[in-house]
């Protein structure tokens, strides 16, 4: 259950980010599309923290494929609020 979950996620993520929107609508958009999926699972399945940390390094390292993120570039950033000077992504 939870591979068929984290391939949905990883499938919405990669449609997000091959879209023509710019980099705040795709990161809107990537919180309500494919955070949404495992968001939905948290009170039913258990998950290891270490499963989740897997999730999150793989969705930096898609951002960092599709030119979203910079490899070298401050990972907290990414989750910090709009207003706050981040990108507001939400961290899973």
């Amino acid at each position: 259950m939870k591979e068929r979950l984290t391939q949905e996620y990883r499938r919405r993520l990669r449609m997000v980010l091959k879209s023509e929107l710019n980099a705040r609508s795709k990161i809107i958009a990537t919180g309500a599309l494919a955070v949404s999926v495992l968001r939905y699972s948290f009170g039913i399945i258990n998950w290891r923290i270490e499963e989740l940390k897997q999730i999150d390094r793989k969705t930096r390292k898609m951002l960092t494929l599709y030119k979203m993120h910079h490899r070298k570039a401050d990972i907290e950033r990414l989750y910090v609020k709009r207003k706050g000077g981040g990108r507001g992504l939400v961290q899973v």
